[in-house]
């Protein structure tokens, strides 16, 4: 959520930052309730004062014919003050809904840029292997194996499901293994097993709604909302609480399966196992500071980055430009591994600081020192890695000429074998 004290002193700048998103805000309407607000506001501070006067008068004048006609319209007086506090009442819940609806704002070093054509490959690292046989997509590597079965997942579930088998099965559960073991050791991270399931007030925090309701899986009668990433419940894990300065940064990793409609992605990547309605997440989350959180948001990226590095999978770094931030985002990255045999980069992870726009919605504050007024903390998340598409990139990338997969050698400890044949 934006401060409402910046949109009402910078109105412009507000729409040119919300312009080059290539979104759409209801700046004008927020700017009316204000300011109706505030009328309506002072004119129950008038009424109020009026009030408080004419106490003092009645207090001083006894029982006379005029104390008891300035009794009278006191009385009026206080059903007005009641009308007109009902009525703050529904513009603030109005004023409230309309400024959910307004995405964060891009910091000044995110480039301006149209759409996905246009963001920016910061670096590249890793040269992709070459091979001499003509590499084959997970697809067709998967189920000749007998490590991947589509045919199953579908009878099952439907379109965009699969079962992962033996050795299948077993590397995606080293990978999650090998990540979080790398970011606790390694990395400084705190574990978290959060539900999988939420209730809805966690999704307007972390900014999932309004804008995704329709992507998201929901049990209407008990008001569960299953996650789509392990960063709603973790913006959550501190919901309504002060924090301590010296507590920051908190860093948390946490695992899940996470569950979303692909709707917004229909037709698309049908092939494989790129997209689906359920997947796993290992997931990275920073409370900081505002003055540190773009250096965390380095630290945060390098983590992700190290995962790439470890597993030797060729990766690159993209910074998102304006038109492909998305609505929480104040800066992005997306981490994309080398795919051979679908012969494309897949986004393996986003990094994004969010700044306070989370915090806000969720009453998330720190205090410098005791007595001090409390300040909004900001919020980072980051992928690390998402699945299944860094199993893609090892399967396609650790492929034999006998149809084989190597191991790579840092989760050979948690698979046991060196080889899937």
């Amino acid at each position: 959520m934006l401060d409402l004290k910046l949109i009402r002193e910078k109105p412009e700048e507000v729409r040119k930052a919300i312009a080059s998103l290539q979104l759409t805000a209801p700046i004008d309407t927020i700017l009316s309730l204000d300011e109706q607000r505030r009328n309506v506001l002072n004119e129950v501070e008038k009424l109020r004062a009026r009030r408080n006067e004419a106490s003092k008068q009645i207090g001083r004048g006894g029982g006379t014919p005029d104390t008891e006609s300035l009794k009278a319209e006191m009385r009026e007086v206080g059903q007005q003050i009641g009308v007109l506090t009902e009525q703050v009442k529904n513009i603030e819940a109005q004023l409230n809904a309309a400024l959910l609806e307004m995405p964060n704002l891009p910091h000044a070093s995110v480039p301006v840029g149209a759409d996905e054509h246009e963001n920016i490959v910061v670096r590249t690292e890793g040269q992709p292997p070459t091979f001499a046989f003509e590499p084959l997509p997970h697809w067709d590597l998967g189920p000749a194996l007998n490590i991947l079965d589509f045919e199953r997942g579908i009878r099952m579930s439907g379109s965009r499901f699969y079962l992962l088998k033996g050795l299948g099965a077993r590397l995606q559960r080293a990978l999650i293994t090998w990540m979080l073991d790398l970011h606790i050791r390694e990395h400084g991270y705190t574990e978290i097993y959060p539900p999988y399931m939420v209730r809805e007030e966690c999704l307007w925090v972390d900014g999932k709604l309004p804008k995704f309701r329709d992507n998201i899986y929901h049990d209407a009668e008990e008001d569960f909302w299953f996650v789509g990433t392990a960063e709603t419940p973790l913006t959550n894990l501190h919901r309504g609480e002060i924090l301590a300065a010296k507590e920051l940064p908190l860093s948390y990793v946490a695992y899940t399966a996470c569950f979303r409609r692909e709707k917004m992605s229909a037709g698309r990547d049908v092939r494989g196992i790129k997209r689906g309605h359920q997947f796993d997440k290992v997931e990275m989350y920073k409370f900081t500071t505002p003055e540190t959180s773009y250096a965390e948001l380095d630290r945060l990226l390098d983590n992700a980055a190290d995962v790439c590095r470890k597993l030797c999978i060729p990766y690159r770094v993209i910074m998102m430009c304006t038109g492909d931030l998305g609505f929480v985002a104040a800066k992005k990255y997306d981490v994309e591994m080398w795919a051979p045999g679908c012969q494309e980069w897949l986004e393996v992870s986003s990094v994004s600081n969010c700044e306070d726009f989370q915090a806000r919605r969720g009453e998330i504050r720190f205090r410098r020192e005791a007595g001090a007024r409390p300040e909004y903390v900001h919020t980072l998340n980051g992928s690390g890695l998402a699945l299944p598409r860094t199993m893609i990139a090892i399967i396609e990338n650790y492929q034999q000429p006998d149809g084989s997969i190597l191991v790579p050698d840092v989760l050979r400890p948690y698979m046991g074998v060196d080889v899937i044949r």
